[in-house]
């Protein structure tokens, strides 16, 4: 555990925890609205569906990561809640947003990306990380945040930038850890379900400050208007901005719930993905490919492809060539209810 002492209003935090252990603080006491719960829901689900697509991709293994959850908690709150050894990814933002973030993986889990990326299967992940298996998830955790930064760009209609990420192995119950998050400052925590294939299912948490968290709900709600500097973002205040808040819950309120946000994202672009067929391959061979090598495949040459949208399946459909380009036909698809439930989650 942390050998910081708490601080009262951190004693009176754990009781007021609700059962189930989750180390949060209710957002309406803390300083976050429902409304502003939401967005930050809606912003994850966008920003780390992206991040999904991209580790889909590194790893060669479908990659859900869905289901954010959105609380208020502080750093000494969090990291006393850890029993398990994690593995810690600092990200800071230098451009569009200011401020660090941290994203917080189990440390079994890493091992597994890291396995992958190295050329296994992740089914014998090392029991210890090394400095190479470290650079090996600092990789993949670049490109994630990477893809995710610029989504965000695209929702918020300014360039979002971020520093090379930070990565680090930490027990937190045996050893300490200096965060660049200023200690005693309230923080959000969106924890995030994470499915790997068949290996991992487990869970990613994102972490920054309240202020930070309520800059990118600003940006999302009040885009600025061109020419236009946005007032800064004050950690006391529901949301920031000329406009009073009464304003915004009449736009943001009545939409139906099972389109609730979505006007928010429509114009949000999307990664969309064919899969012809998929193979694995020992590094030897590969290696060893020359230009007219055939690669076989699991598929068979008239079987449909698969169409993903930020590595959702949406539907299937076959080849087609246009003029001098490649085309997909769409031959089935999912509902607009099922496919809406799939983009959601």
């Amino acid at each position: 555990m942390s050998s910081s002492f708490l601080s009262q209003e951190e004693i009176d935090a754990l009781l007021r925890q609700q059962p189930g252990g989750a180390a949060g603080i209710s957002g309406e006491s803390r300083g976050l609205t429902e409304t502003e719960r939401d967005t930050l829901g809606e912003i994850g689900n966008i920003s780390m569906g992206s991040a999904a697509t991209v580790l889909s991709q590194l790893l060669n293994q479908r990659v859900i990561i869905t289901t954010p959850r959105v609380s208020v908690s502080t750093q000494t709150i969090l990291f006393s809640s850890f029993e398990a050894p994690y593995v810690v990814v600092e990200v800071d933002f230098n451009k569009g947003l200011k401020g660090s973030n941290l994203l917080i993986i189990n440390e079994r889990d890493a091992a597994i990306i890291a396995d992958i990326m190295m050329g296994g299967d992740g089914l014998k992940p090392p029991n210890k990380l090394t400095e190479l298996h470290l650079s090996a998830v600092a990789e993949a955790m670049n490109q994630m945040i990477g893809s995710a930064a610029t989504s965000m760009s695209a929702m918020f209609g300014r360039g979002v930038g971020i520093s090379p990420p930070i990565v680090s192995a930490v027990d937190f119950e045996n050893t300490s850890y200096v965060s660049p998050l200023i200690n005693g400052e309230d923080i959000v925590v969106i924890h995030f379900r994470m499915e790997i294939g068949v290996l991992i299912d487990s869970e990613i948490m994102q972490v920054m400050p309240l202020k930070v968290a309520k800059e990118e709900v600003n940006l999302l709600l009040n885009p600025p208007t061109p020419g236009h500097t946005p007032p800064p973002v004050r950690a006391d205040h529901p949301v920031s901005g000329k406009e009073p808040l009464a304003a915004q819950a009449v736009n943001y309120q009545p939409l139906p719930p099972e389109t609730k946000n979505l006007e928010l994202i429509l114009d949000v672009p999307l990664s969309v993905t064919v899969v012809l067929a998929r193979t694995r391959r020992p590094i030897k061979e590969v290696l060893g490919l020359v230009p007219g090598a055939i690669l076989e495949m699991d598929k068979l040459a008239d079987e449909p492809v698969e169409i993903l949208v930020n590595g959702t399946l949406i539907a299937q459909g076959e080849v087609v060539v246009i003029g001098e380009n490649f085309g997909v036909r769409i031959t089935s698809i999912l509902s607009p209810v099922e496919r809406l439930h799939n983009l959601k989650n």
